[in-house]
């Protein structure tokens, strides 16, 4: 009787011995997970703060007017999360494709890395609609602003859509654009190679017959003319961001 007690006494202790060397060990494996992720953290924050860039970006309303837009890139430590604050503005698609394509490029053009940051783009304006893809190149160079920490040169504006090898697509409107930079103040208005001519349509009255047998038509006759001679402007064709670059960083 006496032997089995102390037989069951000493596997007791035994299963108490075993069960605190398991959870010491499991203890340990925790805590070193725990230390690893949190170095990692502290590394992807380690002197960062928060920069932020502003830019004007022409754009078109509704009526085919042209207006100019606030946009503003904030860089903050993060998880390369892309947020988008947009206030009056139709959001398109095709917005959220420009902001991930500006965004690679930046970090192409500045070797940053920016796994470790989140981007918030902000838009406010008068317009009712912007083309998200128009403002593709104004984003690019928003986002290069922020990560250099550069200012950007307040009389010179870019439309262009953004491709993902740093090169400046085509746009619409145009002349409207140039337009609404000028009016803004701005001097210099970047444009996609071979835009910096646009055809307009000029609306022509032509008549035929005699007398009261006379019929007008009105026809509208395309013309092409110079952007920067209608616009009052100095209109630039740069055909990527790396071309662009020195305008807007002086």
């Amino acid at each position: 009787m006496i032997n089995s007690m102390k037989t069951r006494i000493l596997l007791l202790l035994l299963g108490i011995a075993v069960g605190a060397y398991a959870g010491g060990f499991l203890s340990s494996e925790t805590i070193t997970y725990y230390n690893q992720t949190s170095t990692m953290v502290s590394f992807s924050q380690a002197g960062t703060e928060m920069s932020e860039a502003t830019a004007f970006i022409p754009a078109v309303d509704q009526e085919g007017k042209g207006v100019t837009t606030l946009l503003s890139v904030q860089i903050v430590p993060g998880t390369r999360k892309a947020l988008v604050d947009i206030e009056k503005l139709l959001f398109w698609t095709d917005t959220q494709n420009s902001i991930r394509v500006s965004r690679s490029v930046a970090e192409n053009v500045t070797g940053e890395d920016l796994s470790y940051y989140d981007i918030t783009y902000s838009i406010s304006a008068n317009a009712s609609v912007i083309e998200g893809p128009s403002a593709g190149a104004a984003m690019t160079i928003a986002t290069i602003s922020a990560l250099l920490r550069e200012r950007i040169d307040r009389t010179v504006m870019i439309t262009g859509t953004i491709n993902h090898d740093g090169t400046i697509g085509p746009v619409g409107e145009i002349l409207a654009k140039a337009v609404a930079a000028k009016e803004r103040g701005a001097e210099t208005f970047l444009v996609p190679p071979g835009q910096s001519e646009q055809t307009v349509y000029e609306n022509v009255e032509r008549c035929q017959g005699t007398g009261m047998s006379r019929v007008c038509t009105i026809q509208r006759v395309p013309e092409k003319v110079s952007v920067s001679e209608r616009a009052g402007i100095d209109v630039i064709e740069v055909r990527d961001i790396g071309e662009a670059m020195p305008y807007f960083f002086k």
